[in-house]
């Protein structure tokens, strides 16, 4: 299964991790990402902490764990580069999530694009 069927398909939650140039951590809750191509992903994000982390650092890690059981996946990040209050934001928002849409319109909102370096199960190494 392609890993934009696996979580077209499955419930859960997910945390983008990442770090600013120093090593200082932060992890956050964020939605699905959005699949351009097998390499290719974008999650929208504030103009906060992981933003700010992305600027000096471009590596970040999501963890998606699957509701009610022990399984998900890792996704091993480096930033390719955002867009500002893209287009694009509300049109993704539209077709995924039409409950938003309108909402949440305070502050700048950025299209962070990443490339996808490498894919984990939740739960061991995968090798």
């Amino acid at each position: 299964m392609k890993l934009s069927e696996y979580f077209e398909k499955r419930e859960g939650v997910g945390v983008l991790a990442t770090a600013d140039a120093h090593g200082k951590v932060d992890a956050a809750l964020y939605g699905r990402p959005h699949f351009f191509d097998d390499e290719t992903i974008a999650f929208i994000a504030a103009e906060k902490l992981t933003h700010a982390n992305l600027q000096s650092n471009p590596h970040a890690v999501y963890l998606f764990k699957e509701m009610d059981r022990y399984e998900g996946r890792r996704l091993y990040l480096t930033k390719i580069r955002e867009e500002k209050d893209s287009p694009l934001i509300e049109e993704i928002r539209r077709k995924k999530y039409p409950e938003v849409e309108g909402k949440y319109k305070t502050g700048p909102k950025y299209l962070i694009y990443f490339h996808l370096d490498k894919v984990l199960p939740l739960i061991g190494g995968g090798e």
